[in-house]
């Protein structure tokens, strides 16, 4: 910037309105009297930066704070107007800046391109003061707009989700209550789930499917893979003791049964990927990779992956729990029957659990009952 447009911005000063509360402008032109002109005229409402070409204006958008807007001559030396909006809107923290374009180019393809790479506006030269200003405010007010509309729907996006995770645990808890015996089965679960999903995520040929709001959705709806024996009797799903085989074909309905019901809200609600993955896992975390399974008999990637992994998780932690019928197994041993099991469990999602068997013991222990608490059992 040579010396005489220095002095010139220096001499404006903030006017009436304090720095702090002024909306941020920066100004890229090559001519001196054309920076000059729109300082004098915009002095008094905003805070004005300078950029003199399109590499420095490059350069000042790399320190913050950034502008608020940016009035951006077409016609420059080296890097010109339309190269300086196509950089500015590939970056992810320029890209929402509004552009208004400065230029004496009267054509309409000129025009047209400035548009078509991200301009709001135009603004031509001569430059009419009244009509500077009008468009700077104009841009501005719906800038503040957007990005209150922006806010707005975040929080209900955020609000909404945090909805879902407690109305699935709630109902996850619901079951609980009704089957005394799984303490805090149901947030074990939901962990030991998110925990080997994120590992998984790792794995060639899970990237996709396993995003990180994909891992969210899936621990989140863990809590629901046992809301159908809210319709098992309470003869049977309170038993002390082994079922007999009749009682067990009564049980197994609470896969099917929690089906059903979370089916039913999909229909009334329409698509829903919290519910779909929801279904997923209450219908299938009992089905087994070699087909040995239950209430389908599905085998291999004929299991959707959410079930699966609440699978591995489902069985883990009760072998891990007491039960009347049995005590709680140590880390290791659970470990050991897992392998044995090998077959009943997708291998990629059993290795990756193996892999993983200190995570797996901390939040064991981390959320152990606590009538079941007693001397860790380190992993080996």
């Amino acid at each position: 910037m040579s010396d005489s447009i220095r002095t010139s911005i220096s001499r404006l000063g903030p006017g009436t309105v304090e720095p702090g509360s002024m909306s941020r402008i920066l100004i890229v032109d090559d001519s001196p009297e054309n920076i000059r002109l729109l300082a004098e005229i915009l002095k008094n409402s905003y805070d004005i930066v300078v950029a003199t070409s399109g590499e420095q204006a490059l350069r000042r958008l790399e320190a913050a704070p950034l502008p608020d807007l940016i009035l951006l001559d077409i016609v420059m030396p080296g890097i010109d107007g339309y190269e300086v909006i196509s950089a500015l809107k590939a970056g992810r923290e320029t890209r929402d800046i509004p552009v208004l374009f400065l230029s004496s180019l009267d054509s309409e393809r000129s025009e047209s391109k400035g548009l078509e790479l991200g301009a709001l506006d135009y603004i031509t030269k001569p430059f009419s003061p009244s009509l500077v200003k009008m468009r700077i405010r104009n841009h501005l007010e719906l800038k503040r707009h957007r990005d209150h509309l922006e806010e707005i729907v975040l929080e209900r996006t955020k609000e909404l989700e945090l909805t879902q995770a407690v109305t699935f645990t709630s109902l996850g808890t619901l079951a609980e209550f009704r089957d005394p015996e799984t303490g805090n089965h149901i947030q074990r679960t939901a962990e030991y789930v998110r925990m080997i999903a994120r590992h998984l995520a790792d794995k060639p040929g899970f990237e996709e499917m396993l995003s990180p709001s994909m891992i969210d959705r899936l621990a989140q709806s863990a809590p629901l893979h046992d809301i159908g024996k809210v319709g098992i009797p309470d003869s049977i799903l309170l038993k002390p003791g082994p079922l007999g085989a009749e009682e067990a074909l009564v049980m197994r309905r609470h896969a099917y049964l929690g089906f059903r019901a979370l089916k039913q809200a999909s229909e009334l609600l329409g698509s829903n990927s919290f519910l779909d993955i929801a279904m997923d896992v209450a219908y299938c975390h009992h089905e087994r990779w070699d087909g040995s399974g239950y209430p389908r008999n599905l085998s291999g990637e004929s299991i959707p992956l959410a079930g699966r992994i609440m699978a591995l998780a489902d069985v883990y932690d009760a072998l891990r729990s007491r039960r009347p019928y049995k005590a709680s197994f140590p880390h290791g041993k659970s470990l050991k029957i897992l392998e044995e099991m090998g077959t009943c469990f997708d291998p990629r999602v059993l290795a990756t659990a193996l892999e993983c068997e200190e995570e797996l013991f901390a939040i064991s222990e981390r959320l152990m009952d606590k009538e079941e608490s007693s001397p860790s059992v380190e992993p080996d």
